[in-house]
């Protein structure tokens, strides 16, 4: 029996109906809620409701089932509301919410929660109103009188207003005194988050709408000049279509037009004026020159490679050098899929990416496409999500969280630099692998998943050499543009032979003055913002620590201060070492914001730009800088990995790369690919037109073969050497991850806690657990850390049934004495 038979076999009178509601909270399970009897008709699986947990939560929850069996031992709360006239979330939605939760071993709950935009939840705040048996004749305090009057006049109060009103920063003694008195009652007040954009439109009564009529009315208005002009532009603008309506804002920004006139024609009843909702996102008319691409003949080949490769298998990676031209073949692909009615999700890393990128994809695709990104505002998210719903919008391009889309006909994904780290969720939970989470998606839609990189990642690049995934190396870049020339600077022997200057070598430098010589542009990378990562002392050694980690605190000499970048927290620069009182103190290594006064000092004619985290956290500011740097008021930009992404400036000749060391150096399994592709990716920002471009790295390390590999150009060589040292070490792609983080305050009980649950789980999962170790960071937010580490060899075993006996263990391990109190994050594929 269907979910709708369900609801109409019941009879009102004689049969409840429940609903088994997904709570956003972390919780694996569901909680069942009557359905009311007026509500039982509409309630449907993907409906939101409103639905009170515990005592005074009021949560909005998403219907997945609706039954007529009752929680045994349990009285069923009924559902306080119904939000939705259709549901908002589809059932293929559940299916794929249900695999994320089984497979990352997240709470269905978090889930949830993070795939519904905010503006699609319901909040309650509390408010306050005037009790019926409110007493006068008692005695009040000021603040009971004030609180008193403004209830006389106003019907209610949040708490936000009464500690504005009363100055109190905690009200809570006032209000329970009010409350004692029986002068106020508390309650919630529910309100829906989304309100959609909406404009004033302005038209011709229908009463004028006709050339005699509109003769007349200019007779009416003849003493009125300023009243005739308003309505003279109105009819310009309308291109005299009398039942056509104009933004108010046109008519008001038109020259010689009064404001106060439109308002009388308005209330003469003249002029008509309304709402009109309008979509968030708005694009120029297309382009017609747009609308076909010329591919090269070698991008035509691999596009008709993809398409038959796609009539039998479904995903394919498209292994594409910077500038090879990969965008023009997704968009072919796009408008296929498009003209074939299936939906097309475009998948990017993150913000760095999307402003080149959407731009150009709007040219082709104009208001047809929608833009779902974390930096829009809910009410931006919420019409996208919504424009999906109703197929008003079948095209998206967005980040991580767009999987979570309503899609119900999804017909082709693409996953552009889908070796990015930003695709991976660190926290909250659920810890999830967007590209990985897309691919299970478009199997769920029967879609076709196109994965696109400069440099794949290694478990990509490695399914594709075992067969699973088709597989094109796109080598030659668009047009007649060569390959940057690379060259590699040996810092030892500069700073012996004194040619440093600085941070930059002399090589560096000169090169740099060249390019501004010739009306060029350069990007520098440094993958590290702020000034300086470290302030030490000369004679004791110490260096300046974050309270709550276990960091040294970055030194910003724009905000003077110092900064940790894992918690936030900030402190004044400090005049003498807090361990021995020395003055003598001193500053070592460099981040970008140390590199822009720099290069300021050494090329004082150069137009600097930074952009990392520090100069890019507005909405736009990201855009602005873009947009300063494609019209070249802008000659050096000096970036993180921000500028190793998605840019495609033709201007560009050098791309100097300050510290590749530190990068490889890193301790962790995946420090060189991570290497090789920030080296790779952005190097790929040189050259990119008919300029011959060229790469500068800077190390300590000049004969290292991953540099030389980089300088070669050997890509293949490198992921054949990666995988072999992989398998030594039963590393991913040959095997899947789980790290455990234990945190706690107090070390010695992580410590415990940790050797507790390792014990725990190598009673059922053996020699695959090792640890715990104390992490490189193991400190964060004054958190001790220790982690845990399980590996599970891809063949000979159930990984699905190992996980979920892991899961079993770290959740009953909470009322283990040792581990009680500490907190176990479980991260499925680590990255």
């Amino acid at each position: 029996m269907s979910q709708l038979e369900l609801n109409h076999s019941a009879s009102s009178e004689s049969s409840k109906i429940y609903a088994d509601v997904i709570v956003p909270v972390p919780v694996p399970k569901t909680f069942t809620y009557s359905i009311p009897v007026e509500m039982q008709e509409y309630v449907q699986p993907g409906c939101r409701v409103l639905i009170q947990l515990g005592q005074k939560k009021i949560l909005t929850g998403l219907v997945e089932k609706l039954n007529h069996n009752e929680n045994k031992g349990f009285s069923s709360k009924p559902i306080i509301d119904l939000l939705d006239e259709y549901p908002s979330v589809n059932q293929k939605q559940i299916t794929f919410f249900r695999w994320l939760s089984s497979y990352y071993l997240s709470p269905i709950g978090d889930v949830v929660n993070a795939a519904l935009p905010s503006g699609l939840k319901i909040t309650s705040e509390s408010y306050i109103q005037l009790n019926p048996n409110y007493n006068p004749n008692i005695e009040y305090s000021d603040n009971e009188n004030l609180i008193v009057d403004l209830l006389h006049e106003k019907a209610s109060l949040s708490f936000k207003e009464v500690s504005k009103f009363t100055g109190l920063k905690s009200i809570h003694k006032l209000l329970k005194f009010l409350v004692e008195k029986e002068a106020i009652i508390l309650f919630q007040e529910t309100k829906d988050k989304y309100q959609p954009k909406k404009e004033k439109k302005i038209g011709l009564h229908e009463k004028f709408r006709s050339e005699s009529k509109l003769n007349q009315l200019f007779d009416q208005l003849e003493k009125s000049p300023k009243q005739t002009d308003v309505v003279l532009k109105f009819l310009q603008l309308a291109q005299n279509d009398y039942k056509s309506s104009i933004t108010k804002k046109d008519i008001t920004d038109s020259e010689r037009i009064s404001a106060s006139s439109l308002s009388t024609l308005i209330s003469k009843g003249i002029l008509t004026e309304k709402d009109q909702t309008i979509p968030r996102f708005q694009f120029s008319e297309l382009n017609e020159l747009k609308k076909s691409l010329k591919l090269s003949n070698e991008q035509s080949e691999v596009k008709s490679a993809i398409a038959q490769y796609f009539e039998s298998k479904d995903i394919f990676l498209l292994h594409g050098i910077t500038g090879s031209g990969k965008t023009a073949i997704y968009i072919e692909l796009i408008k296929e899929a498009l003209e074939n009615e299936t939906q097309v999700l475009f998948l990017l890393p993150e913000i760095a990416l999307t402003t080149q990128i959407v731009i150009r994809l709007g040219e082709y695709f104009g208001n047809s496409m929608g833009i779902y990104h974390s930096r829009f505002s809910d009410n931006e998210r919420v019409e996208v999500w919504k424009g999906v719903l109703n197929h008003k919008l079948n095209f998206v391009v967005g980040v991580r969280s767009s999987v979570f889309l309503p899609f119900d006909n999804l017909g082709l994904i693409i996953i552009d630099e889908e070796h990015d780290a930003s695709y991976k969720q660190y926290d909250p939970s659920p810890r999830y692998q967007a590209r990985d989470s897309a691919i299970v998606l478009a199997k769920q839609h029967g879609a076709k998943v196109l994965l696109g990189s400069a440099t794949p990642s290694i478990e990509s690049y490695y399914n594709a050499e075992e067969g699973k995934y088709g597989y094109c190396f796109l080598d030659k870049r668009y047009g007649n543009a060569s390959k940057p020339e690379i060259q590699i600077i040996d810092l030892l022997k500069k700073k012996k032979s004194q040619l440093m200057h600085g941070d930059f070598s002399d090589e560096m430098i000169d090169t740099l003055t060249e390019v501004i010589q010739k009306e060029q542009q350069a990007i520098l990378f440094q993958n590290r913002r702020g000034y300086s990562p470290t302030l030490g002392c000369e004679d004791c050694g110490e260096v300046l620590m974050c309270d709550n980690c276990s960091v040294s605190l970055t030194y910003h000499k724009f905000r003077e201060q110092m900064q940790c970048h894992y918690c936030g927290y900030k402190t004044k620069v400090p005049q003498e070492c807090p361990t021995c009182g020395s003055t003598k103190l001193s500053l070592t290594g460099f981040g970008t914001e140390k590199l822009e006064e720099d290069i300021a000092s050494l090329i004082p004619e150069a137009r600097v730009q930074r952009m990392d985290q520090d100069t890019t956290r507005g909405k736009y500011n990201y855009q602005k800088i873009l947009t300063a740097f494609d019209r070249h008021e802008i000659d050096i930009l000096i970036g993180t990995q921000m500028v190793s992404k998605g840019l495609d400036f033709n201007r560009v000749t050098l791309v100097g790369i300050m510290d590749a060391d530190r990068m490889m150096y890193y301790p962790d399994f995946r420090a060189l690919e991570n290497t090789y592709q920030l080296v790779k990716q952005v190097s790929g920002r040189s050259g990119r037109d008919q300029l011959p471009g060229k790469v500068i790295i800077q190390t300590t390390q000049p004969n290292h073969w991953l540099l030389r590999m980089i300088e070669t150009h050997e890509e293949r060589s490198f992921y054949k050497g990666e995988i072999l040292e992989r398998e030594k070490f039963s590393y991913p792609p040959l095997s899947r991850l789980i790290e455990i983080k234990v945190r706690n305050r107090d070390k010695l009980k992580c410590l415990k806690a940790s050797e507790k649950l390792v014990k725990e789980l190598f009673s059922v999962i053996g020699e695959r657990v090792s640890g715990p170790a104390e992490p490189m960071i193991s400190k964060i937010r004054n958190q001790y850390l220790y982690t845990i580490l399980i590996r599970l060899e891809k063949k000979g075993i159930d990984i699905k049934s190992a996980k979920e006996k892991i899961l079993e263990i770290v959740t009953k391990s909470h009322s283990i004495s040792e581990i009680k109190g500490s907190q176990i994050v479980i991260d499925v594929d680590p990255r």
